[in-house]
């Protein structure tokens, strides 16, 4: 069952209508617009191993896709903007239209464009393949994105209010406009902990606690939170075990994550790569091949690389060292993703 709260009357539903109905409204009050951000860097959530409770804490499921800023431009245009910065308007396409037919004079949508599987999980590596892969330009028309915020409405700038106020409203723009391609992540209503088991039971990567009450911050503070039943995150490959039984070519390739102002090896994963897709990887790895490797290590054998790919893995936690257990290669991250790579403390 979903919780929902909306804003029927009051001021601030009032200001944020549209310029149609404001003009036809009795008085026709000045109004003070907000400049509409040409970007604004999402808020992100922070990885923690507990899932919070209490009546401020909402629960969303986690989507495993490709973090998006739709764009309602005043005059009609759309802009598809990705967590990086890069203009992604043209390879979401059933996004793009959907967002044309919302009904508003401009918005701001913050959201997870994915593709879903046959049991309706999200499914990173299908979303990679309708894109075409990293670097790829394909266009990923199967990609659905689920809205969980709206930061700016018709001239206001929301990000001062609640999150449940800005929900709200985005709610009542979904709802109005029962468009296809884009849809409401729902809040879950009921415990978090209770959420996250039957989340981890289904195989999703697990769940979004975010705070009712809180403003919309860019950056990663706390409001918003991820509980996960298997860890992905995304790291750098910065070498690789050539194998010639293995599927693709590839052995294993070896990872590193940030640390302070260099990087650090986290151990290495030799599945999840099939044989036409470690073709391709291992195609992409030998253009980058240096004498020698950015961290020093020893290998025999091994091809070391300019750090320029960055592949996100699932894994089952970290050892003392640390280095990954039991871990599995997803896909590559877009150039655009590579400031999310892991940070070690």
């Amino acid at each position: 069952m979903c919780a929902r709260r909306v804003l029927r009357s009051g001021p601030v539903a009032e200001t944020l209508k549209g310029p149609a109905a404001r003009r036809s409204a009795a008085g026709q009050r000045a109004l003070i617009f907000d400049p509409m951000p040409e970007r604004i860097e999402p808020s992100l959530a922070l990885l923690v191993p507990k899932v919070p409770e209490g009546p401020d804490w909402s629960y969303e499921v986690k989507w495993d896709g490709y973090r998006l800023a739709v764009h309602v431009e005043p005059g009609g245009k759309i802009r598809i903007i990705t967590r990086g910065g890069h203009d992604w308007t043209e390879r979401f396409p059933t996004v793009a239209k959907a967002a044309g037919l919302l009904g508003v004079d401009s918005a701001i949508i913050d959201g997870e464009a994915v593709v879903l599987d046959a049991e309706g999980r999200a499914d990173f590596s299908a979303l990679q393949k309708a894109l075409g892969g990293r670097g790829g330009k394909l266009r990923a028309g199967a990609a659905t994105l689920y809205a969980f915020d709206l930061l700016y409405l018709n001239g206001h700038d929301l990000r001062s209010l609640r999150l449940d106020e800005r929900r709200a409203l985005l709610e009542g723009v979904l709802d109005e406009a029962a468009v296809q391609g884009i849809s409401m992540s729902e809040d879950i209503d009921r415990p978090g902990a209770e959420l996250l088991e039957q989340a981890c039971a289904l195989g999703l990567e697990g769940i979004i606690a975010k705070k009712r009450s809180a403003r919309y911050r860019s950056g990663r503070y706390g409001e918003w939170v991820k509980i996960k039943c298997v860890q992905s995150e995304t790291f750098l490959i910065i070498g690789y075990e050539p194998s010639t039984a293995a599927l693709g070519g590839i052995g294993r390739l070896l990872l590193a994550a940030r640390q302070g102002d260099g990087l650090a090896y986290v151990g290495g994963v030799g599945t999840g790569f099939g044989e036409v897709g470690g073709r391709a990887l291992k195609r992409m790895m030998d253009k980058l091949v240096i004498e020698t490797p950015v961290i020093r290590l020893k290998r025999k054998g091994a091809k070391w690389l300019t750090p320029a790919l960055a592949a996100e893995i699932e894994f089952r936690g970290w050892t003392d060292e640390p280095k990954l257990r039991h871990a599995s290669f997803k896909g590559l991250r877009e150039e655009a993703e590579m400031g999310d790579i892991y940070t070690l403390d």
